[in-house]
């Protein structure tokens, strides 16, 4: 024992200060591997006894009394042990016996999702309402400035930054490719939020063969260099065409509007209508009260090959002029100034309509967006808006991609592939209350910036178009959530004209219910309750270059 203990107080000394064998193999923020390089190492003398001479020295020091195991049994750490440093994430669920209601939304979040920590909201910053506030955007990519195919985010409940990447998904589910997790939530297409095999890395959507994506190099310089692939037409004035008046507006009642064959109805609620067209569904509203409203005088007159023509006069002598194809998408509308001057807000080859493909998706003849800007700049969150100018430096901004060619604007609402082109701003500060469309005072003076963006974008150029969408989160029935959101994306067009003097017909409207998740999840989430803006003019009207 003498001796022992002479030879545990000489290792002692010579050990480094400070220095000492852990307690167990498992001991929390232990690195296995360097645990394994640190054996040779001696403890102190109270914590680990050396070893007599001609003996591998022990690893462990346990209680008096107590067995010691034998160098073969001694636990060791195996790769399968995660260090603590870095714990497996754990799957979230939602809450026991959470129950969506059978129609709309929750009015708050009962559950939250962790984001990464850059995408944290500051601290202090408070919604209006108490829900969830939406998350951030000001992130910088992870890899770089240049994310590949909508820089998919790692988060697992984030979803795909591209409309066009959540469409190609669904439509996988639809085909049978996805299913339902072991927490009874729908999976996408079978595909991982890390994107695998995204909409923007070719292969198979909803069963039909895509391209693979187009290196188009940066986003052009400018609404014209966007549109030097569009070959310059002869368009004629809106009202050249000799029509013949109508004593009423054609197609008054909306679920009779004539429609392309393989287009259902599905069902009404309230002023909108439910439709489906192959394997997606969309809601129809009818926007002439919005555009008529105030109006001097509103007649229609027949035109040739089933086409209307609309001419709403207002008091100040500005007249608006729309012609309709058969099954009411808009050709051509045009704000004809008291000066006898014409601006083409929205205008397309009619030639693009072919009978009974009238409603196919354009994006199928444009191969997957390839994303080649941060996330930052292609959405701006609203929340994260310190000045009141970004939106109008947003704004301006021109599409991501070049233009093929000119679409109508119910083309553009219609086909996600076709907005991808234009970037996006996410209301996520503005706030509804439960199953409810209406904006209160105080949500409206959230508007102010964006509606001055948008008023010296007109006073620069009168012919812009911006695209309002309204979206819900994914409690509730998908029917009932369509309805909603396109109530909702009209409420914040009635605030932008009413409140700030934006005129109507520069406003178009579309709803997309729970379709497009901004995070990915069934549960109630605020971020997925939003109204997003873009401004569409360079898809749905020429440049006055070109013009």
């Amino acid at each position: 024992p003498r001796k022992k203990k002479r030879d545990q107080q000489q290792q002692t000394e010579q050990a480094p200060a400070g220095e000492a064998a852990p307690a167990n193999d498992n001991q929390q923020g232990q690195n296995p591997s360097k645990k394994r390089k640190q054996d040779h190492q001696v403890a102190p003398a109270e914590q680990t006894p050396a070893a007599e001479p001609g003996q591998k020295p022990e690893k462990h020091r346990k209680p008096a009394g107590a067995n010691e195991p034998t160098p073969e049994t001694t636990p060791v750490p195996t790769k399968k042990e995660a260090p603590a440093e870095q714990p497996a994430p754990k799957a979230e669920q939602a809450p026991a016996g959470e129950q969506p209601p059978a129609q709309g939304e929750q009015p708050q979040d009962k559950t939250k999702h962790r984001k990464p920590a850059s995408e944290q909201p500051a601290t202090g910053q408070q919604p209006a309402t108490g829900e969830q506030p939406a998350t951030g955007g000001k992130a910088a990519p992870a890899q770089g400035e240049n994310p590949v195919q909508g820089e998919a985010p790692a988060d697992k409940n984030a979803a795909p930054i591209l409309d066009s990447q959540k469409d190609a998904r669904r439509k996988g589910r639809e085909s049978g490719q996805g299913g339902r997790n072991q927490n009874g939530e729908q999976q996408n297409g079978g595909q991982q939020n890390g994107g695998q095999q995204d909409a923007g890395q070719g292969g198979d959507q909803g069963g039909k063969s895509v391209a693979a994506p187009v290196d188009q190099g940066p986003p052009p310089a400018s609404d014209k260099a966007a549109q030097q692939e569009i070959k310059p037409e002869k368009i004629v004035p809106v009202t050249q065409e000799k029509g013949t008046r109508l004593d009423h507006a054609p197609d008054e009642n909306i679920r009779d509007r004539r429609r392309p064959k393989g287009v259902d109805v599905l069902k009404q609620i309230g002023d909108r209508v439910i439709i489906q067209l192959n394997d997606q569904t969309f809601v129809q509203s009818n926007d002439r009260p919005r555009l008529t409203r105030g109006a001097k005088d509103v007649y229609y007159e027949d035109l040739p090959q089933g086409r209307t023509r609309e001419t709403v006069e207002r008091g100040n002598g500005v007249r608006i002029v729309t012609i309709r194809n058969r099954y009411g998408d808009i050709l051509q509308r045009s704000r004809i100034g008291s000066d006898g001057r014409e601006y083409i807000l929205s205008y397309v080859d009619e030639r693009s309509y072919q009978d009974e493909n009238d409603w196919r998706d354009p994006g199928d003849d444009l191969p997957p967006m390839q994303l080649t800007i941060p996330r930052r700049d292609y959405i701006l969150d609203s929340q994260n808006v310190d000045n009141p100018d970004d939106y109008y430096t947003f704004l301006e901004q021109p599409p991501v991609e070049r233009v093929q060619r000119l679409y109508s604007i119910n083309e553009v609402k219609r086909s996600a592939r076709v907005r991808d082109i234009a970037r996006r701003i996410d209301l996520d500060t503005l706030n509804f209350e439960f199953g409810s469309s209406s904006i209160s005072d105080t949500e409206v003076q959230k508007l102010q910036g964006v509606a001055d963006a948008m008023e010296k974008l007109l006073k620069e150029n009168p012919a812009e178009t911006f695209l309002i969408e309204g979206h819900t989160d994914a409690v509730g029935t998908p029917d009932a959530n369509l309805a909603l959101s396109d109530r909702r994306a009209e409420a914040v067009a009635e605030a932008l004209t009413n409140a700030f003097g934006i005129p109507p017909e520069n406003l178009t409207t579309q709803g997309y219910g729970e379709e497009y998740l901004k995070v990915n999840t069934s549960a109630p989430n605020r971020e997925n309750r939003r109204v997003a803006i873009r401004r569409i003019t360079p898809l749905v009207a020429p440049v006055a270059s070109n013009n």
